[in-house]
């Protein structure tokens, strides 16, 4: 059996670590926006392109602003 040579998909940089972000901000629901889909729900790592530590980050501070109702859980 021959393997398939496929395209490799580019490696997403992490958009946090290029501004240099310390700690994600609830708060700025423009910014969080950006890391949820259509329906609400958090992208994962390996579709927003962000690492492992400002994921973590992202998603409580989503959790948190869906909390304070800055945001909504789901969307209709």
């Amino acid at each position: 059996m021959r393997r398939e040579r496929g395209r490799r998909p580019k490696k997403r940089v992490c958009s946090f670590c290029v501004d240099k972000v310390e700690s994600i901000d609830y708060k700025e629901i423009g910014k969080l926006k950006r890391f949820t889909s259509e329906r609400g729900k958090i992208l994962p790592r390996r579709t927003s392109g962000n690492c492992a530590r400002h994921q973590r980050q992202l998603t409580t501070a989503i959790k948190r602003a869906r909390t304070v109702a800055l945001m909504p859980f789901t969307i209709d």
